[in-house]
């Protein structure tokens, strides 16, 4: 079986990515460069992820179009990133409108083209930041998509094997496969050391603690989110 693993760079894409090895999957891996401020770094981390799992066949696209469309502070750099509240039931200033739609039309396009019949993605949708993109019924719809939007003979599908994780019942599952989180980055608003106050780093650290691990990249500030 071949698959296409989504692989940004972050926490849940790496154990995503993890879990597809794991069960013998032959890998390509896809990134996404749509000028976000940390776009140099998440590349960095897709790089190294995806040579640490010997993935050869790599797709790195640029979706600038998303840049240019604007609406989220990840891209725009006129709105700030909100600071962390995990309590927060609104959708965060870092949602970047339908990007997973985006990045899920481009995957499948390449799926049809080498012969892949799996997409994997990190979405997470019970702790996550409350985006809509991340929720398993649009993925259930999309699938729909997908089957009436491709040739006959194709057979795509999209899996996203730690929706319904908690974040750190994902770090969980990538220490028992022995996931690389050195290597990844899920910081929105710098590339030297993670700032530790976004919704990103907030999410990432306190499902460190709820481990009683220490999560091993650099950090700015290390708040305690328990």
């Amino acid at each position: 079986m071949k698959a296409i693993v989504l692989l940004s760079g972050g926490m849940d894409s790496l154990v995503s990515t993890a879990i597809a090895r794991h069960q013998g999957i032959d890998l390509a891996a896809l990134h996404l460069n749509y000028g976000q401020r940390t776009e140099a770094r998440e590349l960095a981390a897709f790089t190294a992820i995806a040579d640490h799992y010997q993935i050869a066949a790599r797709l790195v696209v640029d979706a600038t179009h998303l840049s240019k469309i604007g609406g989220s502070s990840l891209t725009d750099k006129t709105i700030s990133v909100s600071k962390a509240d995990l309590w927060n039931e609104d959708i965060p200033s870092s949602y970047v409108p339908f990007r997973n739609a985006n990045i899920l039309a481009m995957a499948v396009s390449w799926a049809e083209v080498i012969g892949a019949t799996k997409i994997f993605i990190g979405a997470v949708e019970e702790d996550s930041s409350g985006y809509p993109d991340c929720r398993k019924e649009f993925y259930d719809a999309y699938n729909q998509v997908i089957r009436l939007g491709t040739k006959p003979s194709t057979d795509i599908e999209i899996i996203t094997p730690v929706i319904e994780m908690k974040k750190h019942q994902i770090i969980e599952v990538g220490i028992t496969l022995g996931a690389p989180f050195e290597l990844s980055w899920s910081c929105y608003e710098r590339s030297d050391r993670a700032c530790g106050v976004c919704d990103s780093c907030a999410l990432r650290l306190r499902a460190f603690e709820q481990t009683g691990l220490r999560d091993p990249i650099e950090y700015m500030v290390r708040p305690a989110y328990l």
